[in-house]
């Protein structure tokens, strides 16, 4: 697991080697800086077992050009086959080694070639340049100190003592030292395309296929989050058909919890190795400061299902360093339940606004969470091609019939992997299958907790339960003053939150 920072404009090294400091995660890590035409990039590494190579920064052959990377290309056979065609050198087999060819052959326009999530910064005689995939999987924040220098980093903390102003790097975005800000790509609807029933299913089957095979590209063991829904579910039963050996599966809740008991059924089903771990409200509780940590985020909804995600990953850092994970589903195909309102009168905009903000909602969660365990969550329901299907594909086979069944066309693919009780299962946010939402809710209900809760500039916040957490939050970063980089959840069904 990397982290990236870095300065633009003559810097200080040591700040960006606290900034460094301020991101290690639990286990074994390493950090490296590089300085050179005006620029510092920096990089981390962690890892719960074996640190492997440590590649970081990556350079050209003639070390003119430096890059640092958090992120995964999946198309990096092919760029390495084209590169190398084109006689550069490889001193690695690391997947971001890609990056600095591809920029010196390419410049800017490089971004239009990769398949993958990713966030990164380059410094060569050309000047300085960044960019971020058009989800946002991989975080990136900046901010500009009173001298005008330039910080980034991959997590809000890094940039705490260096400047006020910390901004989003925006998802689909690059930056150049000459232009500026350019955005190179973006999810949009397109043209709804019309077909057979049985052609749709196919043609959505095939594409999830090439993308769980994509996301196996790993030497280290591999293993699935499992908590019985739909989606994990379906990841899990295709992710078994290329797992020939052990697979790890992973459960987390409090005893007796829907989401334990159906994923022992879908573990029993596929064959897996499952793994669980029941937990209680006292560990909820104490685990609550650190998932606001490292999740960065007051939002409720968030941090409730961070809960659930912190006891998995947890659980699967002692097993695997790559888990495949159902993130995606809801948002592409109309998994909420408030997307059946008539108050959405535009379903495919309301999945695109969705879509576009799980850089800073879902993603945020899954990814800082599993991180802080040094572990990799790749998401297959979020592979460009899938993308591309969801938002040409009729609204009526996402949300369907009179009935309303989320998901119908999601479901009509599980039909052929896994067993109709798991198929066609009612949907259940993460933080209620495993119980922790039940937890939290009563527990925000003490009036002892919430009066601590209250002294705080922004104590008008409705919610008791947003108000808890905003004051851990204040505690972990009382001199974050743009509450703006706080993504607000909008699959909240009234009455949700306490």
């Amino acid at each position: 697991m990397y982290r990236i920072a870095g300065c633009l404009g003559g810097c200080d090294t040591e700040k960006v080697d606290n900034m460094l400091e301020g991101m290690l995660k639990e286990g074994s890590n390493q950090k490296k800086l590089y300085t050179s035409n005006n620029v510092t990039l920096g990089c981390n590494k962690s890892a719960m077992k074996d640190l492997g190579d440590f590649n970081q920064p990556l350079f050209n052959e003639d070390h003119t050009i430096a890059l640092v990377f958090d992120g995964e290309i999946y198309n990096y056979d092919e760029l390495k086959a084209w590169l190398l065609s084109r006689g550069h050198e490889f001193k690695t087999d690391y997947d971001g080694e890609v990056l600095i060819h591809l920029y010196e052959e390419l410049g800017s326009d490089m971004v239009s070639k990769l398949d993958g999530v990713f966030a990164f910064a380059i410094s060569g005689p050309e000047g300085f340049f960044a960019a971020r995939d058009v989800l946002g999987a991989r975080p990136l924040y900046y901010s500009e100190d009173k001298s005008g220098k330039m910080y980034f980093a991959s997590e809000i903390k890094a940039l705490l003592n260096i400047a006020e102003n910390i901004r989003e790097f925006p998802n689909g975005y690059y930056y150049t030292d000459k232009e500026g800000f350019f955005q190179y790509d973006r999810i949009c609807a397109a043209e709804v395309k019309e077909s057979n029933l049985e052609k749709l299913v196919d043609d959505l089957d095939r594409r999830l296929n090439e993308a769980v095979k994509k996301r196996l590209m790993s030497d280290k063991p591999v293993g699935v989050f499992l908590s019985g829904g739909l989606d994990s579910s379906l990841i899990a039963a295709i992710t078994r058909q290329y797992v020939k050996g052990e697979l790890h599966s992973f459960a987390v809740g409090v005893k007796g919890s829907d989401d334990l008991y159906y994923s022992q059924m879908v573990s029993d089903f596929l064959g897996t190795t499952h793994h669980v771990e029941e937990y209680s409200k006292e560990d909820v509780i104490d685990i609550l400061p650190d998932v606001i940590y490292h999740l960065e985020s007051f939002d409720p909804a968030l941090v409730r299902g961070s809960v659930a995600t912190y006891f998995a990953a947890r659980l699967a850092s002692r097993y695997v360093q790559v888990v495949l994970i159902g993130e995606g589903a809801d948002e592409l195909f109309g998994g909420y339940e408030y997307l059946k309102a008539p108050s959405v009168t535009n379903l495919t905009e309301e999945l695109l606004t969705l879509i576009n903000s799980l850089h800073n909602t879902g993603f945020q969660r899954v990814e800082r969470i599993t991180a802080a365990h040094s572990i990799k969550a790749r998401a297959p329901f979020l592979d460009r091609e899938v993308i591309n299907y969801a938002f040409s594909l009729d609204e009526k086979y996402k949300i369907y019939g009179e009935e309303k069944i989320e998901k119908w066309i999601v479901r009509k693919v599980a039909e052929r992997y896994l067993p109709k009780e798991i198929a066609w299962r009612k949907k259940a946010k993460f933080a209620h299958g495993t119980g922790t939402s039940g937890i939290l809710s009563e527990w925000v209900k003490n009036d002892e907790v919430v009066k601590e809760a209250i002294d705080t500039d922004l104590a008008k916040i409705p919610s008791r339960e947003e108000r808890v957490y905003f004051s851990i939050f204040k505690k972990h970063f009382p001199n974050l003053k743009n509450l703006e980089l706080i993504g607000r959840t909008r699959s909240i069904v009234p009455k949700e939150i306490v």
